[in-house]
């Protein structure tokens, strides 16, 4: 079968011919209909070569959706032909945080060697994806696998990240979003369905802050030495009562850390640079700000957005590309030229 595979960090994915897997017992084999690339996808396709974390060639992926092909033994609760999305944060499935279904945070994934696919184990981006598990599954109903994958990573990491700032996002307060690209446009959605927030979007460019707009935010603001002063202007002296950094590199985290108001919230969800960091002390922000940085989902929450998904609140912006052209993808996300999410459909 045909995958898109790392093969060397630093370089280019590439579209290579490799072994089509067999189930295993407990395993679920699916014939992928949609695969989604992120930017975590490119972090990881250049980080250096020595301390690689992942054994190579890898596939990529770690958006999946598919048609059930064939299940192991012993597989219960799921058939062939069903159509489904990949929950991607694997974990043992008993500790304490798997048993609550924080399959994201499990305790023991790294001394069991447990990694999620495309971050370790062999991703989405084939014709078939091997998974682990059946509770990984996530029936999708008459949701379009092409529409719906990115939510399995572009709309459950935002929701997961917004979540614990709902009690504090009640009438009158501001909601600051750092980044309207892949995760960020469903970050705006899910904080004008989810709350009363006047919404403000930061980007780097009029094109960028223009889809903001369009998704839903109030106001937009350049990205630039300027952007905590024109932010302010906005929230006056109160601040921003929760910002969502999206992007995750040293400008914006100072960006973050400079809207933020009293006991606000800053939560850093992006990962452009391993060594960025928000300055905190007693003295350098207001008082009692809460700065979190998050990790995907859980899976009860996978459920949840798919269910926004089908009641017409969440609407992610695709740019569709075949596996033959998949490289070309991960190309163009590099290149920050996606308007939303690129997802490959095998053909």
């Amino acid at each position: 079968m045909k995958a898109i595979q790392i093969i060397q960090p630093g370089k280019p994915p590439e579209l290579r011919e490799v072994e089509k897997p067999t189930p295993r017992p407990g395993q679920v084999l699916l014939k992928v209909t949609a695969a989604g690339a992120c930017h975590s996808d490119d972090f990881v396709l250049n980080l250096p070569e020595e301390g690689f974390p992942y054994p190579l060639p890898m596939t990529l992926g770690h958006e999946g959706a598919g048609v059930v092909a064939e299940v192991g033994t012993g597989v219960t609760g799921i058939s062939e032909g069903t159509s489904v999305a990949v929950y991607g944060a694997w974990g043992c499935g008993v500790c304490h945080f798997c048993a609550r279904g924080l399959e994201n945070y499990c305790s023991r994934a790294g001394e069991l060697g447990i990694t999620p696919p495309g971050l370790g184990n062999p991703g989405a981006m084939a014709e078939y994806l091997l998974v682990d598990d059946a509770r990984h599954l996530v029936p999708l109903g008459d949701l379009d696998p092409v529409a719906a994958v990115p939510l399995t990573d572009a709309g459950l990491t935002p929701y997961h990240a917004i979540k614990p700032s709902l009690p504090k996002l009640v009438g009158g307060t501001t909601a600051v979003v750092i980044g309207a690209g892949g995760l960020g446009h469903v970050g705006i959605q899910l904080l004008r369905h989810l709350t009363p927030s006047r919404v403000i979007a930061l980007d780097v460019s009029d094109d960028k802050l223009a889809f903001a707009r369009e998704v839903g935010a109030h106001e937009v603001v350049l990205s630039d030495a300027d952007a905590v002063a024109n932010v302010r202007k906005i929230t006056g002296n109160d601040g921003a009562t929760a910002v969502f950094d999206f992007v995750g590199l040293q400008p914006t985290l100072d960006i973050a850390m400079g809207v933020v108001g009293t006991m606000g919230d800053v939560v850093i969800v992006g990962i452009g640079d391993m060594v960025a960091t928000a300055k905190v002390g007693f003295f350098t922000q207001p008082y009692e700000v809460s700065v979190r940085a998050p990790y995907w989902g859980a899976r009860d929450e996978l459920i949840e957005v798919l269910d926004l998904a089908r009641d017409g609140v969440l609407e992610v912006a695709v740019e569709r590309f075949s596996l033959d052209d998949g490289v070309e993808a991960y190309r163009r996300l590099a290149a920050n030229d996606l308007r939303g999410r690129a997802v490959v459909v095998p053909d």
